[in-house]
């Protein structure tokens, strides 16, 4: 995608964005920052919140609502990871320190640890972050879009 079209792009998910935040009732600042994986939209002020009950899931809701909207034109390797006040960014690093802990507790006893269940966001985030530590592995086990992490020994499989 040329730097012009992905610029544009950009532009044309924070105008959606923001006019589905304006239908919700809300008139926050919607920015974004276009990565090699695809463009991270955060939305902060006035309303913002709303995303934000239940645990996110109309955060999660709006994230997939964009990707849905947009995939033509963001192609099959790229993806909108929406934001809120840094709601998802602390989530994953969370997530980020969950599974550190859980491969740590495999290394020393050698003993698979599970955690989930989880949708495919936060699986990929999981397995990035087992993948960055010596003598484990991961895999992911379940038949549905939410499945469960299994962090195991490198090498032996669940």
């Amino acid at each position: 995608m040329n730097e012009a079209r992905a610029s544009e792009l950009t532009q044309e998910i924070v105008a959606f964005v923001t006019k589905v935040l304006e239908a919700m009732g809300a008139t926050p600042t919607v920015t974004a920052d276009e990565g090699e994986e695809g463009i991270r939209v955060d939305v902060e002020g006035d309303g913002a919140e709303v995303l934000l009950f239940h645990r996110g899931e109309a955060l999660r809701a709006l994230q997939t609502i964009v990707n849905a909207a947009f995939r033509k034109p963001l192609g099959e390797d790229r993806k909108v990871l929406v934001d809120c006040q840094g709601f998802r960014r602390d989530k994953d690093a969370e997530l980020k320190q969950m599974a550190r802990f859980l491969a740590e507790k495999v290394a020393s006893s050698g003993v698979p640890q599970e955690i989930g269940p989880l949708n495919s966001y936060e699986r990929r985030i999981v397995h990035l972050t087992v993948a960055e530590l010596e003598g484990v592995a991961s895999e992911s086990i379940g038949d549905a879009a939410v499945k469960t992490v299994i962090i195991s020994p490198r090498g032996k499989k669940q």
